[in-house]
């Protein structure tokens, strides 16, 4: 049997246990021993990048935010989808988990991280959402949020702050006109789409399988858009 390696080895702000392994070629981010994210089951980390950056989104110079790296499956998504002149822009917390992927994840989706369209901001992505919505950043046009296990289901505890009334009036101001946030959500997250919608949002939720040979529709992807300003009559 096939050992289980580990490549890589960090301790997240709240002190808990964040590693990168290996095993008969796959890879897997685990924290405090619980497997986050896989390079087996990636089905929806792409879907994430799917509904977040639809047609009239991704044809355009797009500018996109996604909230955590990972191992870059959203990522690729996201530059497929989006045309030469996007920008894209991955927050992750760790470094760590950036020269991971640049050092062990080369092969896998790493070697994105040099596309002339990527900017790598190592740090909190509610600094990128922040800076947009006082107007010192330009605005998004989507943004991807794959930073926690779903609105309850918190990897860090800071993150509240990105799902409560303010987080949401935060990220609507962050959004252009029309603009998308994409929630990623390990399961249904009961009460979150009646939430958005009441903070003004256009929602949409997305049942989706672990990968893409699954049975069930395990995870919840949860949209909200920012509408357009109604017209008035003259």
């Amino acid at each position: 049997m096939k050992p289980i390696i580990t490549l890589g080895e960090t301790t997240t702000p709240d002190g808990s246990k964040f590693t990168l392994q290996t095993h008969d070629g796959d890879f897997f981010l685990r924290l405090n021993g619980l497997q986050l994210m896989s390079s087996i089951s990636t089905l929806s980390e792409r879907v994430l990048a799917d509904v977040a950056c639809p047609d009239k989104i991704a044809n355009l110079a797009g500018r996109v935010l996604i909230g955590g790296l990972g191992l870059g499956f959203s990522l690729k998504r996201v530059l497929e989808l989006s045309g030469t002149a996007a920008e894209v822009v991955v927050a992750e917390l760790l470094p760590e988990v950036v020269a991971w992927n640049r050092e062990f994840l080369e092969d896998l989706n790493g070697h994105l991280l040099d596309d002339p369209r990527v900017d790598v901001y190592v740090g909190d992505v509610y600094d990128c959402i922040r800076r947009a919505a006082e107007g010192k950043d330009e605005k998004w046009d989507a943004i991807l949020l794959d930073t926690d296990n779903g609105p309850t289901a918190l990897v860090q505890p800071q993150n509240h702050r990105l799902y409560g009334r303010n987080g949401s009036a935060m990220i609507m101001d962050s959004l252009r006109p029309g603009g998308r946030v994409a929630f990623w959500a390990a399961t249904e997250e009961a009460g979150f789409e009646k939430r958005l919608k009441r903070d003004g949002f256009i929602t949409e939720r997305h049942a989706i399988k672990a990968h893409d040979r699954g049975k069930k529709a395990i995870h919840r992807v949860y949209v909200g858009v920012k509408p357009y300003p109604a017209q008035t009559t003259p």
